[in-house]
């Protein structure tokens, strides 16, 4: 059986700030790191096979981060990076939802073409990486739209999924399946030290 497991990137000053990055190549801040290193602790000693991550820096960032301990081989793959904003990467919500309140955002990526650039990329991990076990390190935007993909009425769109959040999705019976979303156990105890 082929396992992977998606986690979003760790924050960016964007993230705390509300502003929609897109494919805007904005680094890990400190809190970001910190969650990058969580997610590590919580990995080690998992049976992993491979680490496939997003190009952008904050996606690159925390899959160096979590590598540091497990030393999996390393692959980078444009699937995955952010879905393509167009004018509104940089932009507070207020500031999106007053210029474009329908969400129409000029030069932005097609969600087909979105969505399609996903499946490809779930295809190629099944083939290349098929019955082991894969972290993929991505984004927000990018991790949403598979599980809205896959969750066959399963899975509310409307959850915000955490930085250095996990989604564990297994493939079996010819698709894939989520098997958990959003778990961020591991994070409880650096959220308590910043509260």
């Amino acid at each position: 059986m082929t396992t992977i497991c998606l986690i979003r990137h760790g924050e960016t000053e964007w993230n705390k700030l509300g502003r929609i990055q897109g494919t805007t190549d904005v680094s890990l801040n400190e809190t970001g790191k910190q969650q990058a290193r969580a997610c590590e602790s919580h990995l080690e000693g998992g049976a992993w096979d491979v680490i496939v991550t997003s190009p952008l820096k904050r996606a690159k960032e925390t899959a160096e981060i979590i590598n540091e301990t497990l030393r999996l081989p390393f692959v980078e793959m444009k699937e995955f990076q952010e879905k393509h904003f167009g004018k509104a990467e940089g932009m507070t919500a207020e500031e999106r939802y007053g210029l474009y309140p329908d969400k129409n955002y000029p030069g932005q990526e097609q969600p087909s073409e979105f969505h399609g650039r996903l499946s490809e990329g779930l295809t190629k991990l099944h083939e290349h990486f098929s019955n082991q076990r894969v972290l993929v390190v991505a984004h927000g935007g990018v991790i949403n739209a598979i599980l809205g993909q896959l969750a066959y009425g399963e899975y509310d769109g409307d959850i915000r999924l955490q930085n250095g959040g996990m989604n564990h999705l297994s493939y079996a019976s010819e698709r894939w399946e989520i098997q958990h979303y959003n778990a961020v156990d591991h994070l409880e105890l650096l959220d308590a030290k910043t509260k």
